[in-house]
């Protein structure tokens, strides 16, 4: 008999925000093929399998949507906004990873299309994306900065 929780169970993603090393910064983005937020753009993510960790999951869906395989990432933080995924109650993890350039890269899967954008020329973001991405950008400066 499987057991029955009291409580509800959230969701659970992880996002893969991959940022170049260079002086004018380019983060890698996909365009959701579907939706919610259908033709917007987003960081590389998605729900996280029983049988992986986060940080697993968010290396498998970068490569799953954008061709991009890495082996190092570092955790950015948990986002867990109530009503940050109108598909419901859903928290992320996000990781970054670092690359020294733009890498050749194509949407896959349920990623319509993947890009490589400069951070003083970013296209809106979807969910709470932008966020993410000043909290990326800011540990990526604190890393910078410590060398």
């Amino acid at each position: 008999m499987a057991y029955t929780y009291e409580y509800p169970r959230p969701a659970v993603t992880a996002d893969c925000i991959v940022m170049t090393r260079e002086n004018d910064p380019k983060v890698l983005l996909i365009e959701r093929g579907h939706e919610p937020f259908k033709g917007c753009w987003a960081f590389p993510g998605g729900f996280m399998n029983m049988d992986e960790t986060t940080e697993q999951c968010a290396i498998r869906e970068l490569e799953e949507e954008t061709g991009l395989k890495v082996n190092e990432i570092k955790q950015i933080g948990a986002y867990s906004k109530v009503d940050r995924d109108p598909r419901g109650r859903t928290i992320t993890v996000a990781y970054l990873a670092l690359v020294d350039k733009p890498l050749p890269v194509k949407g896959q899967d349920d990623a319509a299309k993947a890009q490589w954008f400069s951070i003083k020329n970013l296209p809106k973001l979807a969910f709470d994306h932008e966020e993410i991405l000043r909290d990326a950008f800011l540990a990526n400066s604190n890393n910078s900065s410590g060398r």
